[in-house]
């Protein structure tokens, strides 16, 4: 094979390698049926307990139903939901949900006041650090970091992972990131901060 030729191919194959690493969202929409029930047909659900990952980094989705599937987050209701999906499966609905619309959300105002200094600026005395650190001061993430965008989300199902987090009950977090974060929160900061996330947007 000539250089010019073997140049070509291997750009061929970056390219078909890149397509498949995006997922096909088309392919994603056809198994997100059985995820309707729980988090809406595009994503948006409108139970508090349950995620809205309408608009979700892909990767970030990808990786929660693999952590789900091979047992490093608990959930006798998701476990059995992803058991049947494979790799590509997940790749796929990354895709489908990433192109999807999240809908906003909405804060008391009263909470969301000490939401707003915990969220922006964390608690010095205590240890806690500013969440836009990571997640940006507009709740949008960093996909590339594998940070989750936050804004919109329920402030119920974020109350709930952040207690997870602080008490050591979920651990699928990279280096400990989320446990180090919220280990110090109060009650009183969680349900504050969830309620802000909630309407950041």
């Amino acid at each position: 094979m000539n250089k010019h030729l073997l140049t070509t191919a291997l750009c061929l194959g970056l390219i078909a390698g890149s397509a498949h690493a995006a997922g096909d969202a088309a392919a994603g929409q056809a198994k997100a049926a059985a995820c309707a029930a729980c988090h809406g047909a595009n994503g948006n659900s409108v139970n508090p307990e349950w995620p809205k990952i309408a608009g979700q980094h892909p990767k970030y989705v990808e990786k929660q139903l693999m952590d789900f599937k091979e047992g490093r987050r608990k959930s006798d209701m998701m476990s059995g939901m992803v058991a049947p999906l494979s790799a590509e499966d997940m790749v796929n609905l990354g895709a489908y949900f990433a192109a999807q619309t999240g809908t906003g959300g909405f804060a008391s105002e009263a909470a969301a006041r000490l939401g707003e200094r915990v969220y922006r600026g964390g608690n010095a005395k205590t240890g806690v650090p500013a969440c836009t650190a990571c997640h940006g001061p507009e709740g949008a993430g960093d996909p590339l970091a594998g940070i989750p965008a936050l804004s919109g989300q329920h402030a119920k199902y974020t109350a709930t992972q952040l207690h997870a987090f602080r008490d050591e009950e979920r651990k699928n977090d990279s280096n400990s990131m989320m446990r180090d974060a919220a280990r110090w929160l109060t009650k009183e900061e969680i349900a504050a901060v969830a309620e802000y996330i909630a309407g950041l947007h």
